[in-house]
């Protein structure tokens, strides 16, 4: 694997050539780096906790009257500054993660897949975003069902942790989830599926994504579902729009370079 770093702490071996020992050495560095950001994250993340927790808090406080947390054993609220600090730390960290990553792996790709390599990462930036979004914003109404179906004889008293883990694993099971598409079009670029493929499995898909909407949701509840499940079915159809148009264009260059 050759390596067109710029970077002057990245080893380069001569005639351009990394040995395994360079690959092992740049990917210390790189971990190092990535392990120094997400602690400098986990930094800003205690102090930021408060506000955090107090967002996070909004779709139990609409649901609730009283939604105030409880602590059921002594360590539980510094347990969880701990935790969501990790978490915040980890999210702010996540450019320096990704560039890191980037650079690791950028010198052994071709030219054509440089080419997609920031498309993809920013596309699937963004449906990650997407998805956890409407999680957020899904929880609501999750909370009433959960609340109602236990009967009016319950009140629910949560402790922060349980309900900040609730929440967290929501957003990250609807952020992967909304990540298949990007998936799905890499498939179709390797030309391991191809658009007529993917409409004519529809159905299939139909039930493929029920199951998986049952299985990555946190709550299991039907409303989670449906709000996971039907946009992860408008993406598997927007994939193959973007697929057969990645394709046309492939086509298209690929008849110019011929008659050139």
């Amino acid at each position: 694997m050759t390596t067109t770093s710029n970077e002057p702490d990245t080893p380069v071996a001569l005639g351009g050539h990394m040995t395994i020992w360079e690959h092992i050495a740049e990917l210390r560095t790189r971990l190092l780096r990535v392990i120094i950001a997400v602690v400098v994250g986990a930094l800003a993340g205690w102090f930021l906790y408060p506000y955090v927790l107090n967002f996070l808090q909004h779709p139990f406080c609409q649901v609730q009257t009283d939604c105030q947390f409880i602590a059921t054993e002594p360590l539980q609220a510094f347990g969880l500054r701990i935790k969501m600090s990790a978490y915040i730390g980890v999210a702010v960290a996540m450019p320096i993660i990704l560039w890191q990553v980037w650079r690791f792996v950028t010198p052994g790709l071709y030219a054509h897949e440089k080419k997609y390599a920031i498309p993809f990462m920013t596309s699937a930036l963004t449906l990650f975003a997407m998805g956890a979004a409407v999680a957020y914003f899904s929880l609501n109404p999750t909370l009433e069902f959960l609340t109602s179906i236990g009967g009016s004889d319950i009140t629910p008293f949560y402790t922060a942790e349980s309900y900040v883990t609730l929440i967290v694993w929501m957003m990250l099971a609807f952020g992967v989830g909304f990540e298949f598409p990007v998936v799905l079009v890499a498939l179709q670029l390797m030309n391991v599926l191809t658009p007529r493929r993917l409409l004519q499995w529809w159905r299939m898909a139909i039930v493929v994504i029920a199951i998986i909407a049952a299985v990555i949701t946190p709550s299991g509840d039907p409303i989670s579902m449906i709000a996971l499940g039907v946009p992860m079915l408008v993406l598997y159809f927007v994939s193959i729009g973007v697929g057969a148009v990645l394709l046309a264009v492939r086509r298209r260059r690929a008849r110019r370079h011929a008659a050139a």
